[in-house]
């Protein structure tokens, strides 16, 4: 016989304060913690919503929200006329939500996203663009690799760097995360090995559990990354491909040294495995730091692949990313993308291209903006937080912050309710792990950071979920 929870239960359960706001997302956030934390047990069948609402108090259509976000993340399973019964997603989803799903139109403080504001250089870069935009309209507009003048900018600015580049050797793609997935489509089968750091870019787990793959993941120590470490596993694994993030590594904030570069490659040389650099920070260095060349700079048998992006450096509403690698593998990469979009938008690599003629002048006012914003962030954790742990990065965007106890998804549950959405360690992680870090951004101004810590440590003075819960429940994993 199925269990079932009528609406006084269930509305005993969730104890959410009346004036929490959004108050559907704080009730189908409670009700995911008790599924979690086995208080209300998987196939047990919830009040209707008309019942529940009366319960509570509260609007049916607000139950209705709540009810239709739980069937997003997999924790509610409904068949029309039957009703609705609690579930598990997928155990590699769990606490994964895409924290970008639905953000952008809750009102709370965005210390989810490393994502800054858009550079000053922007506008005109816009509208340089717009005014060489009709004489690229004598073509069809589709091109795969992508226009000429940004393709040339981009092969520069490596170059530049200390990695000679042709344009020939770069694809063009919608963004960091098309460029990566399709490498991961390119170079791995469903089942191949694909080793990854711990902790890494959302994303690419994302990615490379869609793909099939079998991820092997590699811890950062707080010093950053140990040769050794990263050379066992790809030979333990015969991982196919690696993916990376040297520079200002994101969550960590760690920057990799030449000599590990070095190694690096030649251990993935004699392993087999191809690397995926991920450089979207690369150019956001804050304080001095010794000048380290692109890891492909080691690179002698085009086993190193570079990824970057336009979104960090100048802002991410342009959705143009790069793939640095040989020119066969950039004509593969592009018939690959067919199926996908043929082509980034035009327009979009024309204002960047432009704005890599200004790189030095938003590179500058990035490191200005993003020193004090960090400097702010530090701050404002040692007054208010002092029992937190962590290092400064020299760049990047973020701290990476161990609380002390394994609490990160319950402390983002009550922080949500004070207007603060957060990015527990477990989005960074493999199956659930790192509960006991924070990421924290600094790519807000100032005050939103300081106001965000503020609220943050209300949200951790009033309990796990800040709406005076019964008994402390479990931290959602």
């Amino acid at each position: 016989m199925d269990r079932y929870l009528s609406g006084p239960q269930l509305a005993r359960l969730v104890e959410i304060d009346p004036g929490t706001r959004p108050y559907y997302r704080a009730l189908a956030d409670r009700v995911r913690a008790l599924i979690l934390d086995g208080r209300i047990p998987v196939r047990a069948r919830v009040p209707a919503e008309r019942h529940l609402a009366e319960a509570l108090g509260v609007s049916r259509t607000t139950v209705t929200a709540a009810y239709d976000r739980l069937r997003e993340q997999g924790y509610l399973d409904s068949r029309q006329g039957a009703g609705s019964w609690t579930a598990l997603p997928d155990a590699g989803a769990l606490g994964t939500e895409n924290p970008w799903v639905g953000a952008g139109d809750d009102g709370l403080l965005p210390m989810h996203s490393a994502a800054p504001p858009a550079a000053s250089a922007l506008a005109a870069a816009i509208a340089h663009a717009g005014e060489h935009y009709l004489r690229h309209t004598l073509g069809t507009g589709y091109d795969p690799v992508g226009v000429a003048p940004l393709r040339e900018a981009i092969a520069a600015r490596y170059t530049a760097r200390g990695l000679a580049t042709r344009p020939e050797q770069i694809l063009v793609t919608t963004g960091a995360q098309q460029a990566i997935h399709l490498l991961v489509t390119a170079l791995l089968a469903p089942g191949d090995p694909v080793l990854v750091e711990s902790p890494t870019y959302p994303h690419v787990l994302d990615t490379a559990r869609a793909r099939g793959t079998r991820i092997v993941p590699v811890g950062i120590p707080s010093g950053g990354w140990h040769l050794d470490l990263l050379t066992s596993a790809m030979r333990q694994s015969a991982a196919r491909l690696a993916y990376l993030i040297p520079d200002f590594q994101n969550p960590t904030g760690h920057l990799m040294d030449d000599a590990t570069r070095a190694g690096l490659v030649g251990a993935a040389r004699r392993c087999g495995t191809t690397l995926v650099v991920d450089e979207t920070w690369s150019e956001l260095a804050i304080d001095e730091v010794p000048p380290a060349a692109p890891l492909a700079a080691f690179d002698t048998d085009g086993r190193v692949i570079s990824v970057g992006s336009a979104s960090k450096l100048w802002w991410g509403g342009l959705r143009i990313g790069w793939i640095r690698t040989t020119a066969a593998m950039v004509r593969r990469l592009a018939v690959l993308r067919a199926a996908m979009d043929i082509a980034s938008p035009l327009f979009e690599q024309l204002v960047v291209a432009r704005l890599f003629e200004d790189i030095e002048e938003t590179r500058a006012e990035r490191r200005r903006g993003l020193g004090a914003s960090r400097q702010a962030l530090v701050a404002a954790l040692r007054e208010r937080v002092p029992e937190w742990d962590f290092a400064v990065p020299k760049g990047g965007g973020s701290l990476w912050v161990r609380l002390e106890s394994p609490s990160a998804g319950a402390l983002a549950e009550a922080a949500a309710c004070h207007g603060v959405r957060l990015a527990p360690g477990t989005w960074f992680g493999v199956d659930g792990t790192l509960e006991s870090r924070l990421r924290l951004p600094f790519t807000q101004p100032p005050q939103v950071v300081v106001q965000a810590v503020e609220r943050i440590a209300e949200a951790r003075a009033r309990g796990p979920y800040g709406a005076r819960p019964p008994e402390p429940l479990t931290p959602v994993l």
